[in-house]
């Protein structure tokens, strides 16, 4: 247990752990209430809505991320996050007081939604890589993961309480709550110890910094690897937002507290997942390639599920895999990254992880709308499937990764690297010569 919480032991990574959490939970509060104004009030259950909602939110992160980016590689990353949570906050009071008004439309929506884009691209690259500031880089992975573990404990909590609250007061008191629960994160922020962040070497400005940042992440195939692997994920499985909704009320005919246990049944596996991952010091490219393959697994089975009950069971495990996939291509790409890059290369892996949601929203949100949510998580299962094969093969044709399985008493895949053999014939030699020399005693 100590292990898993290390990180918490400095006091700055503390201050961020609380105030995220409490930001968190207003965060995902306001996912499902976005979603439902937008799917039961200015729209008659429309999931292309959703989509395209889904895509304006992230379609400025594939513009402006890049040059968020450099931004964070340059200047002050507390300062720049005070700025952005400031804006986060006041976009999510706009919108509350719209809909609590009763002005709302669905064009209103969309413009937040793309305002809140924007801050969130050059929040984004400063919020992932300020971690870095708060523990030594021996404690990098395990901060990383104790982030994603945050980010789903308010998962758990946050959707249940949105439906709750959408049943009780109405969705717009929700975003409200979210404009609040902004000040958490500031004061955490404001009120840390500067002298005891970790010493980060700011980046000169010099011409060429963003292309300098796209040749280094193309020279690392590790990188590439997982960015591909991430990107046919998030653009067509990771709509859960979209998909349960449409599950909850069309498939099983259930309302807003049902739709929001859902999120929270999810958030169970997903936190399960993330402290799993704070569990090792150094992620690897093989634990992003197995997560993704059980998540389309799981995924598929969750698509066919009969009843409401059976459904909500198999969100656990999809959370499980869900997260454990995202810890673990975040905290390897942090980690292996030259820290004066850190800042562009985590910007670029969300250009892919963000970007391709609006590539994928309004195709699933189609595919839902359509033919029904279950085939709409039926077509993210089999893309993950098979993004994860191609992974596979690929690494084992270029990196000499060998892939081993068992279907016995435990089921497993094991990929290995040619280093960890190397390793592993090392220690075998050793191992023989201390018998030897045992044996001679």
């Amino acid at each position: 247990m100590r292990r898993i919480f290390a990180s918490l032991v400095f006091y700055n990574y503390r201050l961020w752990f609380a105030g995220a959490l409490v930001a968190n939970i207003g965060t995902w509060m306001q996912r499902v209430a976005q979603d439902w104004v937008v799917l039961t009030v200015l729209t008659d259950n429309s999931g292309f809505a959703v989509g395209v909602v889904t895509a304006l939110q992230f379609i400025p992160t594939v513009v402006l991320t890049p040059y968020a980016g450099v931004i964070a590689d340059r200047f002050n990353r507390r300062k720049i996050l005070v700025l952005t949570q400031a804006m986060l906050g006041l976009l999510a009071l706009g919108l509350g007081i719209f809909i609590l008004t009763g002005i709302a439309e669905l064009w209103h929506v969309y413009v937040f939604a793309s305002l809140l884009g924007v801050v969130s691209a050059f929040d984004a690259p400063a919020r992932q890589v300020f971690v870095s500031e708060l523990v030594p880089t021996s404690q990098l992975g395990n901060a990383v993961s104790l982030n994603s573990a945050s980010f789903n404990a308010a998962r758990l909590i946050g959707p249940g309480v949105a439906g709750l609250g959408i049943a009780v007061v109405g969705p717009g008191w929700i975003f409200i709550i979210n404009a609040v629960s902004f000040a958490g994160t500031i004061l955490a922020v404001v009120v840390m110890r500067a002298s005891e962040l970790q010493p980060v070497r700011k980046t000169k400005r010099e011409s060429g910094q963003l292309r300098a940042g796209f040749d280094y992440v193309r020279r690392r195939t590790d990188i590439l690897v997982i960015m591909v692997t991430i990107f046919v994920v998030s653009s067509l499985a990771l709509h859960f937002q979209l998909t349960s909704a449409v599950i909850a009320t069309q498939v099983f005919h259930r309302g807003a507290g049902e739709y929001g246990i859902l999120g929270s049944a999810m958030a169970i596996g997903s936190l399960a997942g993330a402290l799993m991952a704070a569990r090792r010091s150094r992620p690897r490219v093989r634990l992003v390639v197995i997560s993704a393959f059980g998540y389309g697994i799981s995924a598929g089975l969750m698509a066919i599920m009969p009843t409401y009950e059976l459904f909500l069971i198999m969100t656990i495990p999809v959370g499980f895999f869900t997260l454990t996939m995202m810890t673990a291509a975040n905290a390897a790409i942090q980690i292996g990254s030259d820290p004066a890059m850190r800042g562009r290369v985590m910007s670029l892996y969300l250009v892919v992880l963000f970007g391709a949601k609006p590539v994928g929203a309004p195709l699933i949100g189609g595919i839902a709308e359509a033919v029904g949510g279950r085939w709409a998580i039926g077509v993210g299962a089999i893309a993950a499937i098979l993004v994860a094969i191609a992974a596979a093969i690929w690494t084992k044709r270029n990196w000499g990764v060998e892939v081993t399985y068992s279907l016995r008493t435990r089921p497993h895949v094991l990929l290995t690297h040619p280093e960890e053999r190397e390793l592993q014939d090392q220690v075998g030699v050793d191992l023989a010569a201390q018998q030897a020399r045992d044996r001679a005693a």
